[in-house]
């Protein structure tokens, strides 16, 4: 009979446990064998019993033991593989048993009791946690009970690990100055530290340590791989004080990789550990967070990072994790290189899916040495839009917004869109295009392309923020995009955020964005004068900006309301993630969004017919609002055609009320702005038609109606011909811009200029800085509780 203090250990042999059942894990041999321990037992003692209750001491040792728990029945695994014991000789016999240690934690060892307690060592060691042994099977194939872990897990090769540890069977044993990845991070090790790795330890006597001795063999690179992957080939201390070193080579006769030196075990005593770890490089990292970018390819990578370091136990550096994202969405959608040559094929594939298709690339010619070289091409510019997106636009509001955003991956660029909206404030991309940056003749080719194939209406009226190069491509003689035939107006966003980085206050700029909204001139006078009287300054600087670009009042309804572009809203709702990927997954992107779009709005817009309604859902709510408004109006006819009123509000409105309107319903105007300026009747207009006893139905513009929001979405998105059936490209081979590529060395340099725009909203709730989910902070924060390494640098 065990003591209270003592714990029964029991060990079957990996040809006797079953397959796990609801009932718990099953077992075939009846007379497992029975170890007495203590919770003070360490790892070297509790191997030893083992071994020699099994009467194998001296002619077999552990090579691996690795820990699993089974949720089912609140009991661990041990599971450790036996090995010959090598003889002096070096020779080794290739024959290895397992065996698997279970222990029940249910409740203290007693006579009666069929229960068996855990197994804990009384101090808990710094732990190190495993990475090519995934314990809790979230990464990797699934891990089969008796067996060992360390070859379950499909993780890619460090070229540099196998480039610089694994060397030919003809050289020597000189020492190699680092043996480490390739992966060109800054690990930032300043501080002394141990060699620690995948499924190890760092304290003396804990499980999961793993030796290695000189003859050692494994069957193929990969065993070998993820054995070394316990250390990392050489301390960070080596020269001072530490000796640890171990090479691995291959043995070509017996095909087998061997430990061809090994200063070991590794005894550093280094005071402190580094929250980095050399083993976790980006090809690790990608192999686990793929299903998170599979799932998203938007996740931020501070994200990633808390995630990454959550479950491993340290923390990689930003660029490190950075550079694992890109490799894992190249493995998910195509490599970044080879994406450039993909578009010629894809623009040929779209224009025989959809005919009628536009889609014009620009290249650069390519120098090798002066010479020109005709068999390569640099990827300079492409244009991009699609019949339907061309079609739906003609029943849209007259008006576009463009606007650029910045990629993000291997390459930098820019993704200019034009962006439309129906009569149900449902926007619509309908026109693309990658350039390098943001400049005058890039806007050019985007504009030039837009009017051409996409917008040649007459009096159009085009939102956008005051960049140079777009003024410059908007007032180009020849481009098409001058009055009448064009009028631009400023994204009140943007202006308002110029004028933030000049005059500090929030009430400062609330005065202005309410002046530019505001419909009438006396409502404009009214928030102008109090923004003088706050500050003389301010005013100048609005008034160097012409009215009619920025204020509403002075549009004369081309905005329909609108004052800003949906660059946002689009990039978040419609072409969210698209950004982070290859410039041919990206364009093919567009193409599936775009049906899926058309497809949703389609099937709404439908239904809504099938009510027999009239007008949009928008529309129909703002109507209802300003018919509860219209009921405190006393109303005068001045006409006998009816068409001519004086409206006077018993009630103010609003902040800002004149009193009394005067409406005009043949001219569809009001003193209130509302109803020249969104072209559906506004409160007073609506207590005319009562008062005359009149339809309100035809004072709405056609774009709300729902017969047209449904020929938005019409014509639909074609199902896309298989690409062994597109046409061949046989022209010279399209490659990046070398120049485009983003930093090797360092953190990435963000492409976001931040501005007053990027201030948070105080009425959005907060989010936590760890796991980026709402509803609590990082104190507490459910993955702050996991197991991390601090301390030395990050």
């Amino acid at each position: 009979m065990a003591s209270e203090d003592s714990f029964l250990v029991l060990v079957h042999h990996r040809g006797s446990i079953k397959r796990k059942t609801r009932s718990g894990v099953k077992f075939t041999d009846k007379d497992p064998l029975c170890i007495i321990v203590r919770p003070t037992t360490g790892y070297d003692a509790l191997v030893s019993s083992v071994l020699e209750k099994l009467g194998l001491e001296g002619v077999k040792r552990v090579m691996y033991l690795c820990r699993r728990q089974f949720p089912e029945v609140r009991t661990p695994e041990l599971l450790a593989k036996l090995v010959d014991v090598v003889s002096s000789s070096g020779g080794s016999n290739r024959n290895a048993n397992t065996i698997a240690t279970v222990a029940g934690s249910s409740s203290r060892l007693a006579v009666a009791s069929s229960s068996v307690p855990v197994y804990e060592p009384a101090i808990q060691p710094v732990a190190s946690p495993s990475f090519a042994v995934d314990l809790s099977g979230n990464v990797g194939d699934e891990v089969r009970y008796g067996e060992h872990h360390l070859t379950e897990l499909r993780c890619p090769t460090p070229a540099g690990v196998g480039e610089g540890l694994f060397d030919d069977p003809d050289d020597d044993d000189v020492e190699p100055d680092m043996i480490a990845d390739d992966s060109g991070d800054d690990l930032g090790a300043s501080h002394p530290r141990r060699a620690t790795g995948f499924g190890a330890r760092d304290t003396e006597g804990s499980a999961g340590m793993t030796e290695f001795q000189v003859g050692q063999q494994f069957q193929d690179k990969d065993e070998a791989l993820l054995s070394v992957k316990t250390y990392v080939g050489k301390c960070s201390e080596f020269g001072n004080g530490c000796t640890w070193l171990i090479r691995l080579s291959l043995r070509q006769r017996k095909g087998i990789w061997e430990v061809k030196r090994y200063n070991g075990p590794h005894t550093c005593l280094a005071t402190s550990i580094s929250s980095d770890h050399r083993s976790l490089d980006y090809h690790v990292i990608a192999t686990f967070i793929m299903p998170i970018i599979r799932a998203d390819a938007s996740v931020n990578i501070k994200v990633l990072l808390n995630a990454t370091a959550a479950h491993f136990g340290f923390r990689p550096t930003y660029r490190r994790v950075w550079m694992a994202k890109q490799k894992a969405v190249a493995i998910i959608y195509g490599d970044w290189d080879e994406s450039y040559n993909e578009l010629p094929r894809w623009v040929l594939g779209v224009q025989l899916t959809m005919p009628g298709t536009v889609a014009v690339l620009r290249t650069c010619p390519v120098r090798v040495g002066g010479q020109l070289d005709e068999s390569q091409a640099n990827f300079h510019r492409l244009f991009w839009t699609f019949p339907p997106c061309i079609e739906a636009f003609h029943h849209c509001k007259p008006l576009v917004s463009i606007d650029g955003t910045h990629l993000y991956g291997k390459y930098e660029g820019t993704l200019l869109v034009t962006i439309a909206q129906d009569g149900n404030s449902n926007i619509l991309p309908v026109a693309f295009a990658l350039v390098e940056s943001e400049n005058a003749e890039s806007w050019s080719f985007f504009l030039s392309h837009l009017r051409q194939h996409v917008t040649p209406q007459p009096g159009l009226l085009v939102i956008s923020d005051r960049h140079n190069g777009i003024k410059a491509a908007l007032e180009a003689p020849d481009g098409g995009w001058l009055p009448p035939a064009a009028y631009r107006a400023f994204c009140i966003g943007h202006v308002a955020a110029n004028f933030a980085l000049t005059f500090k206050g929030k009430d400062a700029r609330r005065l202005l964005v309410n002046a530019a909204y505001a419909k009438t001139e006396v409502e404009f006078d009214y928030w102008f004068d109090i923004l003088r009287s706050e500050n003389l300054a301010m005013c100048d600087w609005a008034n160097r900006i012409e009215y009619s670009l920025w204020t509403q009042y002075c549009d004369e309804g081309r905005r329909f309301g609108h004052m800003t572009t949906n660059i946002s809203e689009c990039v978040n709702s419609i072409l969210k993630g698209v950004r982070n990927l290859p410039v041919c997954s990206l364009v093919k992107a567009t193409y599936a969004r775009l049906a899926e779009l058309f497809v949703r709005k389609g099937r709404e817009a439908e239904a809504q017919l099938g009510t027999r309604q009239q007008f949009s859902q928008y529309l129909v709510k703002c109507i209802e609002a300003n018919l509860k408004t219209a009921r405190c109006f006393t109303v005068t006819v001045y006409d006998r055609d009816n068409s001519e009123y004086t409206v006077a509000e018993t009630t103010p409105t609003g902040s800002f009320s004149l009193g009394s309107y005067r409406v005009s319903l043949a001219s569809q105007t009001c003193d209130c702005g509302y109803f020249q300026a969104l072209h559906f009747p506004c409160p007073h207009a609506l207590a005319c038609c009562a008062y005359s006893r009149l339809t309100w139905q035809p004072y709405v513009h056609q774009v709300y109606c729902l017969s047209s929001i449904f020929d938005v979405y019409q014509i639909g998105i074609t199902p896309p011909i298989p690409e062994d059936f597109w046409p061949p490209y046989d022209g010279p081979t399209v490659i990046p811009n070398p120049n485009m590529r983003r930093a090797r060395e360092g953190r990435p340099r963000s492409t976001r200029i931040r501005t007053n725009m990027d201030d948070a909203d105080p009425n959005r709730p907060k989010r936590c800085g760890l796991c980026r989910q709402p509803g609590h902070t990082r104190r507490s924060c459910p993955q702050a509780g996991r197991p991390t390494h601090t301390g030395g640098n990050k």
